[in-house]
């Protein structure tokens, strides 16, 4: 079981929203409201990417072939030069082109830059573990190893699917948008002193990579640290040593978040009865489940799926405002 497979699996995007924005200096954006991840990416030319005030990053300049994710809630703001006053996306409407609400030109005259940029939206929040680690801004450009080049093709092939209109093209997109993910993601984490997930960095281990790896192929299953221990060839005492100094918590308290993880996916996404989600999650007591959904979401899981599905019926977006957004991204 590939564990980053696995987990990205379960995050996949859905009514992605995107722009394909060709501008000339002077120019200058600031975006408030972006979703959970969005991102930049520069086709030709270049531009300042200015972080949210008070992270205590520094602005960097992105040129033809760089990559920037940047987190909710963190504002920021896009320009030819950090001097360039910018101004909210929202009041950029006379950009927009006529006729193509996805596309946005100005009327400048000086360096031309064409950028793609795009936000996520996550049918779960399996991910959020994922974005916690990283940064506010991950700037990902020349010299990132061989997965640039893959996330470079991905960006092209983004751009030539979203310049046609084709049958099942949201599908397409989204497809697309999580192979752009997973290609930043592996660039980011492979990169020197980069801050990867203590899990991430364990599964490198071949021990307690293992035992990742067996939680994740079968979380209903029995295990004890015994029989994890047994089965990567460990004892009890030396598998929770270890697990704990490379995972940063005990192997039974990952289980445990893990299966809590599932079981609020379980909750959200299907009718499954509380009995039927409670086995599927390794609990044959009923009771036992609840009281340990509670510990670890605050609330009950029939509460839990109850306040979900109101959510999920008030942020409902008209599909055909799905492609470029209510964000204006």
């Amino acid at each position: 079981m590939d564990v980053l497979a696995d987990l990205l699996q379960r995050s996949r995007a859905h009514g992605a929203v995107f722009a394909h924005s060709t501008f000339h200096a002077p120019w200058g954006l600031e975006i408030t409201d972006h979703g959970p991840l969005s991102f930049h990416a520069v086709l030709e030319g270049g531009m300042w990417l200015l972080p949210p005030a008070g992270t205590g990053m520094e602005s960097a300049w992105l040129s033809q072939g760089s990559v920037a994710l940047v987190r909710s809630p963190f504002a920021h703001r896009l320009a030819d030069d950090p001097a360039t006053p910018t101004r909210p996306i929202a009041m950029a409407d006379d950009w927009r082109v006529p006729g193509d609400p996805y596309r946005y030109r100005n009327q400048g005259i000086g360096l031309r830059t064409v950028l793609l940029c795009g936000a996520f939206r996550f049918e779960s929040d399996i991910c959020a573990g994922l974005l916690e680690a990283m940064p506010p801004v991950v700037v990902l450009g020349a010299g990132d190893g061989p997965e640039m080049t893959s996330l470079r093709t991905t960006v092209a092939t983004l751009a030539a699917e979203f310049s046609r209109s084709a049958p099942a093209q949201q599908t397409v997109l989204d497809r697309l948008l999580d192979l752009l993910l997973v290609f930043s993601l592996r660039t980011w984490f492979s990169r020197a002193g980069a801050e990867a997930p203590a899990w991430y960095r364990a599964l490198a281990d071949p021990e307690v990579g293992g035992v990742l790896a067996l939680i994740h192929a079968e979380p209903a299953y029995p295990w004890t640290v015994d029989a994890l221990g047994s089965r990567v060839g460990l004892s009890r005492a030396s598998l929770a040593r270890r697990f704990r100094a490379l995972a940063g918590e005990p192997p039974a308290a990952y289980l445990t978040r893990w299966r809590m993880t599932l079981a609020a996916e379980l909750l959200r996404e299907t009718g499954d009865s509380i009995a039927s989600v409670a086995r599927q999650v390794g609990y044959h007591n009923e009771f036992a489940f609840a009281t340990a959904f509670r510990r670890a979401e605050g609330d009950t899981p029939t509460r839990y799926r109850s306040r979900h599905q109101h959510l999920r019926l008030a942020e409902t977006v008209p599909a055909a405002a799905s492609r470029h957004g209510e964000t204006g991204l």
